[in-house]
């Protein structure tokens, strides 16, 4: 970033730094009680000024040349047999570049479609309109979706390799869960009933938690079990993990996944898990056999320690209620830890078996109606480990569950069922997160050197965590100008936002490759 750049970036924060500071603690502004919405503007149409919001679309073609997917799409996918007019890129960035523009549906992209400042800002002569991009995802079978997230895996492999060793010397926590995709159309090939009575598909996603990256996704029928499917992809996301560098791999997933015949390959490979365990009666039979002095309690701790100056903590409205309307309520009173060795009868090892027993007091209004107990399991392969960091490792998958949540309704959208059967509909899922990997490989192409090594390494694990409307707000909907002169195309950022510094900072970072 020139030192002009930076000048102009520090002038501006400065100027929002003065206005915010006015109203610091509730302050009234310097304008006293006047409303603060008081323009009235004035609306007129520019034919020679040319902008556009989403200033963040030629970032994103940059970022998707820089890494390798434009040409890997072209050269590998062949989902076409004849690209013209558009490519495999074409359709399937056209496709991404929509959701990252904001567009929350295929229908959306006709709104950009008929952007003449858009286009050529992207140096496009025409996108392919919703129909167009529907019928490009009906193309697709089976093999061809496994190739396209073949393809953008090697993509990921790549751009993990350029983090570093430290980078990779972290353990890489592979996770797996289902989702439920509800479809309210009545002819789409491949759906059927789930066990919640919803019609529609039931996705899997493997994802890895240090970058929130959705790994595999497999689109299912609507009544099929949240694991079948997942020990191959699960495999496949140990070798992509390992073909980076990354030496420690850790599997997790809830009772669903602690499919016990394949828990001994995993060990033989080094391969470590933590999985939830169904409460079979003799698993419960051996936690009640355990003697009391032996459990140890569990000590919630949170993961930051807070050094905020705390709010008052609001009333519990809703267990007011619940007490005075003599509801059901159960409370948790304590939660104890104890572990054993447990052979599952699929296997030929004995493996821990951490055991969390939970009290529970049931009431009814003010009256304490008895103590309830119960528990819950967890099969590791990891010696080492506390039970303690089993149960945290176990808990932690809720950020996958977070993850899932902005895939389906977070923005991204990806989960949801725009086409006519289970293929395309695969498709479009895969393509759709895209988008969200883009997000990742934003932070992950973020350069990381110098005296600001560690603000820069902060700087990216925030972008990773970013939830997918801030970064959109932050970092894609971005207002320029675009001026075009001869063969050079530039565009000139028009409103300062907080984390500009970081679009500049990659945008230099492509531009010197």
């Amino acid at each position: 970033m020139s030192r002009t750049i930076r000048r102009a970036l520090a002038r501006d924060e400065r100027k929002i730094r003065r206005r915010l500071k006015d109203a610091e603690g509730g302050q009234a502004p310097r304008r006293g009680y006047q409303p603060e919405f008081s323009g009235n503007p004035k609306y007129e149409y520019s034919e020679r000024t040319r902008a556009m919001p989403y200033g963040g679309a030629g970032l994103m073609l940059k970022l998707a040349r820089d890494v390798g997917l434009a040409k890997k799409l072209n050269d590998e996918l062949m989902v076409l047999k004849w690209p013209r007019p558009y490519t495999d890129f074409d359709h399937v960035f056209n496709i991404a570049l929509n959701i990252l523009c904001g567009g929350r549906v295929l229908e959306d992209i006709e709104v950009r479609r008929n952007d003449l400042v858009f286009l050529d800002a992207l140096g496009a002569r025409t996108i392919p309109d919703p129909t167009t991009a529907g019928d490009y995802c009906r193309r697709f079978d089976a093999e061809a979706v496994l190739r396209l997230m073949l393809i953008i895996n090697d993509v990921r492999v790549d751009l993990w390799k350029r983090q570093g060793p430290e980078f990779l010397s972290r353990t890489a926590r592979i996770d797996a869960d289902g989702s439920l995709v509800s479809t309210d159309g009545e002819c789409k090939l491949g759906m059927d009933v789930s066990y919640k009575g919803v019609w529609g598909y039931h996705p899997l996603v493997i994802s890895l938690a240090n970058t929130q990256e959705p790994l595999f996704i497999l689109n299912r029928s609507g009544n099929r079990p949240s694991s079948e499917g997942a020990p191959p992809l699960l495999d496949e996301a140990v070798k992509l993990c390992r073909r980076a560098g990354y030496q420690d791999v850790l599997l997790r997933g809830d009772t669903d996944f602690s499919m016990t015949e394949y828990l001994d390959r995993w060990d033989d490979q080094d391969v470590r898990f933590v999985f939830g365990y169904d409460a079979r009666a003799n698993l419960v039979g051996n936690a009640e056999n355990i003697d009391d002095s032996v459990y140890q309690e569990l000590v919630r701790k949170a993961d930051q320690a807070f050094t905020g100056k705390r709010r008052r903590k609001p009333p519990r409205v809703k267990e007011r209620k619940v007490r005075e309307r003599g509801y059901r309520n159960l409370v948790l009173e304590a939660e104890h830890l104890a572990e054993f060795d447990y052979q599952p009868s699929s296997t030929e090892k004995t493996y821990r078996m951490v055991v969390l027993r939970k009290t529970i007091l049931e009431e009814r209004g003010q009256v304490c109606m008895g103590t309830l107990t119960r528990y819950h399991f967890y099969i590791t392969n990891d010696r080492h480990l506390t039970p303690e960091q089993v149960v945290r490792e176990a808990n932690d998958r809720c950020n996958q569950e977070r993850l899932i949540a902005q895939l389906k309704n977070g923005g991204v959208r990806a989960l949801h069922a725009p086409v006519d059967n289970l293929e395309s509909n695969w498709a479009y899922m895969v393509i759709a997160s895209l988008a969200w990997s883009l997000k990742a490989w934003f932070a992950l192409r973020l350069p990381v050197t110098g005296r600001w090594r560690d603000r820069h390494l902060a700087d990216r694990d925030r972008v990773l965590t970013m939830e997918f409307r801030t970064f959109l707000q932050s970092l894609m909907l971005v207002p320029v100008q675009v001026l075009q002169s001869g063969r050079r195309l530039v565009h000139r950022i028009l409103a300062w936002r907080p984390d500009l510094h970081l679009f500049l900072r990659l945008d230099a970072a492509l531009d010197t490759g």
